[in-house]
């Protein structure tokens, strides 16, 4: 089952988010029909956005990461609410890159130079924006050096996607490890080193350990307590009326013009790739609504 534990280590030094989230991710690979490249970078980011929105509070917040780069990816967007819901999309979702000098999926050549937006709304007035460059496009890396340099948390991200022969999503998770300000040097010391052992996530996981296996791994020998776990899925939050209500707001004049037209209006749902169609009739019941 997918799922988002979160966990306190070291006497409550430590905070420690680990996921598993292969079929969230492999729901995003249906839908958007993603290359193997474009379903690791999705996958990464959902995956990371899924144990940031552990931190919200509020239940309509939402958290927001977009990276932008120059790649042939064509940037990357992914929310998730309170409830460990998420959606996302890539720009590309067709780009076809050869395998990275390691033989892996080459993430960062997708993705290229650019930025990460971390984009959190609470419900008050201008949602909170946090900006950093990327550098490595890889993802993990960036999100690390975003949580040092924007808000000033000393963290470490990992994260995973395996892609199978069948370009479908064999495995994918990762963690989130961060250091609460009076952490002792000693502990410091012995997190770093339990990370070293850390190959990666999804080799972890094809293993057939648990998210709660991984964080017993990286903070081995340091008084782990587990104190939540959470499902997490992809969802949209789309709906046909909420379509409506983006067609009403164009206004009569451009309602109008799509219904002498002639022709059904389809709209298209970005983050989960569903179409809603608007026949003449419907439109016609819109255009009253407009006229109100």
């Amino acid at each position: 089952m997918d799922r988002i534990v979160r966990a306190t280590a070291a006497n409550a030094q430590i905070r420690i988010f680990a996921a598993y989230t292969k079929d969230l991710v492999e729901e995003g690979r249906k839908r958007h029909s993603t290359s193997p490249v474009a379903t690791a970078a999705l996958g990464r980011l959902m995956t990371a956005v899924v144990m940031m929105s552990e931190t919200l509070k509020g239940e309509d917040d939402l958290l927001t990461l977009k990276i932008t780069g120059d790649g042939p990816l064509g940037g990357i967007t992914v929310t998730a609410n309170s409830k460990a819901e998420v959606k996302g999309y890539v720009g590309n979702p067709n780009v076809d890159l050869p395998l990275n000098a390691r033989g892996k999926l080459d993430v960062a050549k997708a993705v290229g130079a650019g930025r990460l937006d971390v984009i959190r709304d609470m419900g008050l007035k201008e949602p909170y924006v946090g900006q950093t460059p990327l550098i490595s496009g890889e993802i993990a890396e960036d999100i690390t050096y975003y949580f040092a340099n924007s808000e000033q948390v000393p963290s470490s991200v990992g994260l995973g996607v395996l892609v199978d022969r069948d370009f479908t999503v064999k495995t994918a998770g990762g963690f989130l490890v961060q250091l609460l300000p009076f952490a002792e040097d000693a502990v410091i010391d012995k997190l770093e080193e339990n990370l070293k052992e850390i190959k990666s996530v999804t080799a972890f996981y094809e293993e057939g350990h648990t998210p709660e296996d991984l964080i017993h791994a990286i903070c081995r020998d340091m008084d782990v307590q587990i104190t939540d776990t959470v499902p997490t899925v992809f969802r949209c939050n789309c709906s046909k009326e909420r379509v409506e209500k983006a067609l009403i707001s164009i206004g009569t004049k451009e309602l109008t013009s799509l219904i002498e037209e002639g022709k059904a209006v389809t709209l298209n749902c970005g983050f989960c790739n569903t179409d809603y169609t608007f026949e003449i009739p419907e439109m016609k019941e819109l255009l009253k609504k407009c006229r109100k």
